[in-house]
């Protein structure tokens, strides 16, 4: 009797483990995700599931939303052709960004790399191979990240990286919580739209009013570069959000952070 319930609790913890139900301490992952901001009402993550964790590990969803500030971020895995062009506009409009690269992207694109750094922009970190991070190993965590650290102080001369944008959107509190510990604060965002798809692209303006649809104070938008729609529509974007009365500040400006 004694070895069928030991048998019988085997099992049970092998389907929980296999189900996903069981973590270690610290490791159930999580997708970022968030209730969009509509009608001017703030974005929230109250509902997510992991609300406390972001913000105990003073990770970036909203900036001050007493002000009107915006943040702008892209997300830099490869290239599409249209980085030059949203650089081109950037620095003919006077706006920061920070460009969130992968190590394919440094290998690929040393130079549009380099345009960044030298036209006043912060280049984060986005991993080296892009792996879901909740789901290797610190040790690995850190040879993703200093490998693009390293290469870009190569190309650039960078020293400094303090930013990580987290593959795929997927952390943890161990994720955060090493990454923390490394140097790195975590950016997520609170804009954002289905942009990442080449092959669904809908024109200048769905970019436009997939953004300014959702426009709050302290907002971090997030674009990715592949984005034929969004290399067309961020001139206009910018244009109307000052005529709104914000600014587009650096991240490194990014004193207060909010959560909901």
């Amino acid at each position: 009797m004694k070895r069928m319930a030991s048998c019988m609790i085997c099992l049970v913890m092998i389907a929980l483990l296999t189900s996903g139900t069981v973590f270690a301490q610290g490791s159930q992952p999580y997708h970022f995700g968030f209730k969009k901001s509509k009608d001017g009402k703030l974005p929230s993550i109250a509902e997510e599931g992991f609300m406390a964790t972001v913000q105990k590990h003073e990770a970036i969803f909203l900036g001050d939303t007493e002000q009107k500030e915006l943040y702008l971020t892209f997300d830099n895995g490869y290239e599409n052709g249209y980085t030059a062009q949203i650089l081109d506009v950037l620095k003919d409009k006077k706006v920061p960004a920070a460009f969130f690269v992968t190590g394919h992207y440094v290998k690929e694109q040393p130079d549009l790399v380099k345009r960044m750094f030298n036209e006043g922009h912060l280049v984060g970190n986005h991993s080296w191979t892009h792996p879901d991070m909740s789901q290797i190993s610190v040790s690995r965590m850190k040879d993703e990240l200093d490998k693009v650290k390293q290469a870009v102080t190569q190309l650039t001369g960078q020293e400094a990286m303090p930013y990580l944008r987290p593959p795929r959107g997927i952390f943890s509190d161990q994720v955060l919580r090493a990454t923390r510990e490394l140097g790195y604060t975590n950016v997520f965002w609170s804009i954002a739209y289905r942009d990442w798809d080449t092959k669904q692209q809908k024109g200048w303006s769905y970019a436009y009013e997939s953004v300014m649809s959702q426009l709050h104070p302290g907002a971090v938008i997030l674009l990715h570069s592949v984005s034929s729609d969004n290399a067309k529509a961020l001139a206009k974007i910018i244009d109307d959000t000052r005529q709104q009365g914000y600014e587009f500040k650096s991240l490194d400006q990014l004193k207060n952070k909010h959560y909901h």
